[in-house]
This record gives structure tokens, sequence and C-alpha cells, in this order.
């Protein structure tokens, strides 16, 4: 069994749709879902659904070093195999990121290379573009940066809105990250 641990800030819906996933002849089970918010919607759900949670709360921390450190201890405890970044907004240091290199994967509301960072769907709507999307990626110490695992494409239709373009996208989302996570851990196997 390929140990899962799943980070989140917020409601958790990519969380939810990876543990779903995550049954039958799935090679993988969640075994954590952490957040950096003692608030986030998504602990609920997890512990809702068997999932053991933790929460390093980022304002507790004087330094991104300090908060790092005890994220990277929470998650040594929980001894994955496999993280899954579900809406986790940390930005994650180099020396983090190399200590799980080619054991982080992420999802992010555009289709990489493009737009990376916040505001994806408003800067894809006031480009012009026609389509936007979702990348899944291997984390690298450079934001939005790795090894492309996958991606969907979404339509932008006239007169979109940034939230409606990211409802359609979050759509997109939950069938994409499960399908790629599953191929991933098909690998490790």
């Amino acid at each position: 069994m390929i140990r899962t641990a799943i980070l989140i800030s917020g409601g958790g819906s990519n969380m939810v749709r990876l543990a779903e996933s995550m049954t039958g002849d799935h090679p993988a089970r969640p075994v954590l879902v952490m957040s950096n918010r003692p608030d986030a919607g998504g602990l609920f759900k997890a512990r809702d659904m068997g999932i053991e949670t933790a929460v390093v709360d980022h304002k507790e921390f004087e330094d991104r070093a300090a908060f790092e450190t005890k994220l990277h201890e929470a998650l040594l405890a929980a001894n994955p195999d496999v993280i899954c970044l579900a809406g986790f907004m940390r930005v994650l240091t180099a020396e983090f990121v190399q200590k799980w290199q080619g054991r982080m994967l992420n999802i992010h509301p555009s289709l990489l290379p493009k737009y990376k960072g916040l505001h994806t769907h408003k800067r894809a709507i006031e480009a012009g573009d026609t389509q936007a999307g979702v990348t899944v990626h291997m984390v690298t110490p450079a934001l939005d940066d790795g090894p492309i695992l996958g991606q969907a494409r979404v339509p932008i239709h006239a007169g979109d809105t940034p939230d409606d373009l990211a409802a359609r996208v979050l759509t997109a989302e939950h069938s994409l990250y499960p399908a790629v996570f599953r191929r991933f851990a098909e690998q490790l196997k």
C-alpha cells in the first residue's frame, strides 16, 4: 500500500475526490490530511471519512523555516510514501521540497506553464484566452514549475467571471487529479 498524505488549506474538495478514489484495487490509501489552517473545512470532511488529521498552523511560527520543520515532523510521524498538495496555499521552500523530491504532487488551476501563482482565472480572462484548465505536476523548488503529469482544458465563455471559470475548472480538477494520481501510484507499486 502506498501511504498518502494530503495537504490542504481550505474546503478540501480535491482531497475528498482523491480519498474517495483510493479504494478497491487502487494501490494507495490516505493516511493523513493535514492543514496549515485549523479552521479548514476539509479537516472535518477528512475526519468524517475516517482519515487521520493534523494541523500545523503557519501563524504560530515566527518564520517559514520553523513552520516547515514542524510540518516535516508531522509528515514523518505519518510515514507517507507520497504527498498530494490539494489546495495547500503555502509556498514551500527548496529545502522542504528537496526532502520529498519525486514524491510530492500538486494541482494548479491553470494550463501550466501559463499563469503560475495566484489569480489564474482572472489572468486568463484578462489575457483574452479561449481556454483555461488545470495541471497536475510534480513539485520542484520552483513555484508551479515541476514536470507536468496531466492537464485538462476548459473553455472560457464570453462573459465569464473569474468565479464562473473557477467553478468549471474545479469540476475538471475533481476528475483529473484522481486519474493522474492513480497512474502515478501504479508506477510506484
